[in-house]
């Protein structure tokens, strides 16, 4: 394995690949993306540790959608049993995943509790849904703090995690070496993680504003279906976003050796299929 780095502008390529890929097998990379959201929602209704579960699953949804992008990629119809790819690839690996993840909860716990000493816990509950959003909630100034503090923690730990699953799947990276190899991968790379990052924002931007008008009309007419497209078209949003994440990994990264026809990494051109 070997860190590559690459000019800043690579990474609005990795926005368009993201884009192309999910178009060319949209209804499987969206189910895939549904359904592991529904699993992680499912896992935090269990008392207790619910949400620990789903936070610490992070990292093995992110894999399935590596995983499946780099099928799409490749001209194959991913399945939704790329969703359990984390823990089906013998008990060393899902060994090694099952850490990351409890690495995963354990440094965004950290992080809500920081916010928690600035607010009391106020943010950390409105985050976790037990407290409704308010105006007054959100004016007050303790609030703001810890939601300002628990961004600018949350950068790094994201940075940290972002490559680590990969690192692990497709190179047999222990879980500490990939985080740091991860966090290296991204510092080095910067400009292009920051191009990739005002690319999305972007195209957020452009989708949320035809949104605003498809769902204004839509509104008016049929009030009740207005909120159903919001919530649908953010979902797929984010499953475009998470079907871009594999070739900020491919090129940050020399390929492994050996790879697998299942689990091999994307080529470095877009889906020929339907573009």
């Amino acid at each position: 394995m070997k860190l590559q780095i690459v000019p800043a502008r690579t990474g609005l390529q990795w926005v368009q690949l993201g884009l192309l890929t999910f178009k060319s097998q949209p209804l499987a990379l969206a189910a895939l993306f549904f359904l592991a959201m529904a699993s992680m929602s499912l896992v935090t209704v269990l008392p207790f540790i619910g949400p620990l579960i789903a936070l610490a699953l992070l990292p093995s949804v992110t894999l399935a959608m590596m995983v499946a992008a780099s099928e799409a990629a490749h001209g194959r119809k991913p399945m939704p049993a790329l969703l359990l790819v984390a823990f089906r690839s013998g008990p060393q690996h899902m060994h090694a995943m099952l850490t990351l993840g409890g690495l995963y909860a354990a440094g965004f716990v950290l992080i809500i509790g920081a916010s928690s000493l600035i607010d009391g816990g106020t943010f950390a509950s409105v985050y976790m849904g037990a407290t409704p959003m308010t105006r007054e909630i959100a004016e007050l100034p303790e609030f703001q703090s810890a939601m300002w503090l628990s961004m600018g923690l949350y950068l790094p730990l994201s940075m940290l995690f972002w490559h680590a699953p990969g690192l692990v799947h497709w190179h047999g990276i222990p879980p500490v070496k990939a985080l740091f190899f991860s966090w290296m991968a991204c510092v080095r790379n910067l400009g292009a993680f920051v191009v990739y990052s005002l690319g999305w924002v972007g195209v957020f931007i452009a989708f949320g504003m035809a949104l605003a008008l498809v769902t204004g009309i839509l509104a008016a007419l049929i009030g009740s279906v207005a909120g159903g497209i919001m919530v649908a078209t953010a979902m797929m949003l984010a499953a475009m976003f998470f079907t871009s994440i594999v070739f900020t990994f491919r090129d940050c990264f020399s390929p492994p050796d050996e790879e697998d026809s299942t689990a091999a990494l994307p080529v470095s051109t877009p889906p020929p299929s339907d573009l």
